[in-house]
């Protein structure tokens, strides 16, 4: 199983590096080493822990019921809306986010720069990737 650096690990969830080392001090993983020596995250124990941020375990307010699977808080950072359709854009830890909804529902969810929001995604057809 491949170790990760704890910047590595902090880049892929979406957290600092001292979420991580303080994790690891409070015994939510079993910090290990790299080959060079640098203080590391086993592989399986990173996955368990991406698993337990996906579900909410942290965060209480998002630990409701929903029917989507792929979810992704982040706060709003930027919406361009005309008379129908708006554009919202989202960062998402690491990620980007864009959403294509109407301006109403924009205006009905209070969307704007700033605000924290969900975005739900649902698609037929995903492709993965090995990363570096």
């Amino acid at each position: 199983m491949p170790a990760y650096r704890y910047t590595e690990a902090a880049d892929l969830l979406g957290v600092s590096d001292d979420t991580i080392r303080r994790w690891g001090d409070q015994g939510r993983f079993t910090p290990t080493r790299t080959a060079s020596g640098a203080a590391a995250i086993d592989g399986a124990d990173l996955a368990a822990l991406a698993v337990e941020l996906a579900d909410g375990a942290d965060d209480p307010a998002r630990a409701h019921a929903r029917s989507a699977r792929n979810q992704f808080r982040g706060i709003v950072t930027r919406v361009v809306a005309d008379t129908v359709m708006a554009q919202v854009e989202l960062c998402c830890g690491p990620f980007r986010v864009v959403s294509l909804i109407s301006t109403e529902a924009v205006r009905d969810l209070g969307l704007e720069v700033g605000v924290v929001a969900v975005a739900g995604v649902k698609s037929t057809n995903v492709t993965l990737e090995v990363g570096p």
